[in-house]
């Protein structure tokens, strides 16, 4: 099976590990891996700023960039669930209306792929730590990636998986909301920090990383020490009682 790499943009410039971990994960289970160096920004935080023929330009090039990929998988369901987006924005157009479509429906977040098309719900992985997850609102709401990350946690060997009490609740992130809105969304933010206190677990575990930049971001501030990890981290690690330093 041929799989394009979707790195997005603050994985590409921010954490290059994220992608590193997706890529082998993919093919440790058999997939053949291509990077079309092509891609740019979705263009979601343009178009959720209200500048839709700038993102449109954005849209059109990764429409071209992937025009020839068999699956388009991503490590941010934020990210993907915006490719999702595009056969909407582009109804009614004689030229991209059709490869939006196309773009979108072979398009997913890494653990909606390994369970949803690939049927895989344990990799094999070990790792050893107390785990909570945050599950993310675009993920979830947008994408419907709701329960693939959390099985592929609960079958890692060795994680104590603890649920997040009131997990539905938005970290305040929110792309350009946390900018927008800054004094909510700092309130909410600490209020998601205080849920994950109450786990007592060791590492917050999420599928976007705007939201684990911005909650890891206000725990440190409160000096708390927990890790705050992408969830490709934890299923690409296989060593004995592995951990993240």
């Amino acid at each position: 099976m041929r799989v394009s790499l979707f790195i997005t943009c603050v994985s590409d410039i921010i954490f290059a590990d994220v992608g590193k971990n997706t890529v082998e994960i993919l093919e440790r289970v058999g997939c053949e891996v291509d990077f079309p160096a092509a891609q740019t920004c979705c263009g979601q935080p343009a178009y959720n700023s209200g500048y839709l023929q700038e993102a449109k330009k954005s849209m059109k090039q990764m429409m071209r960039a992937f025009k020839d990929s068999q699956y388009v998988v991503g490590p941010s369901g934020s990210c993907v669930g915006m490719l999702k987006e595009y056969p909407a924005i582009f109804k009614g157009d004689p030229e991209w209306e059709q490869t939006a479509i196309e773009l979108a429906h072979k398009s997913y977040e890494i653990t909606q792929f390994l369970v949803e098309v690939l049927g895989v719900t344990d990799l094999g992985s070990t790792f050893k730590g107390k785990v909570t997850y945050h599950p993310s609102c675009h993920m979830t709401r947008l994408l419907g990636a709701k329960d693939a990350p959390q099985t592929l946690l609960k079958n890692v060997k060795g994680v104590e998986f603890i649920e997040l009490p009131v997990k539905e609740d938005c970290c305040g992130f929110g792309g350009t909301f946390a900018v927008k809105n800054p004094e909510i969304s700092g309130e909410m933010v600490k209020e998601k920090s205080r849920h994950v206190s109450e786990t007592k677990a060791e590492y917050l575990v999420g599928g976007d990383m705007g939201c684990l930049m911005n909650i890891g971001g206000r725990m440190r501030r409160e000096g708390k020490d927990v890790k705050v990890v992408h969830i490709t981290e934890i299923l690409n690690t296989h060593e004995q009682g592995g951990g993240i330093a």
